[in-house]
C-alpha cells in the first residue's frame, strides 16, 4: 500500500507546483498537447512532444527524483478510443 500512497502524493505535489505558477507559464498554443514532466520535490521541469527526454533530463539532475507526467492542456495524457477534450479555462 505504501506505493499507493507514494503515487499520489507525487500527483498532488506536482499538480499544487502545475496550478501555483507552472501552468501560466506553459499553457499556450504551442504547447497544448505536449507532455510536461514535474519534479514534485523541487518543482522543475520539462516540456516536449512524448516526456522521455525531460524525464531523462530531470533524473540526471536529481536520481532520486519523484517525477510526474501530464498532457498540457487536457484533462488526460492518453486516451482509448474517442477523443480527448482540452480543459476549458
Amino acid at each position: 500500500m505504501q506505493a499507493l500512497f507514494w503515487t499520489v502524493e507525487v500527483a498532488q505535489r506536482a499538480k499544487e507546483f502545475y496550478e501555483n505558477g507552472i501552468r501560466q507559464q506553459i499553457e499556450h498554443g504551442d504547447n497544448i498537447g505536449k507532455m510536461i514532466v514535474i519534479d514534485a520535490e523541487t518543482g522543475e521541469y520539462g516540456i516536449d512532444e512524448i516526456g522521455i527526454e525531460p524525464g531523462k533530463k530531470l533524473k540526471q539532475k536529481n536520481p532520486n527524483a519523484r517525477l510526474f507526467m501530464m498532457r498540457i492542456g487536457y484533462n488526460a495524457a492518453f486516451g482509448f478510443g474517442g477523443a480527448m477534450e482540452r480543459i476549458a479555462e
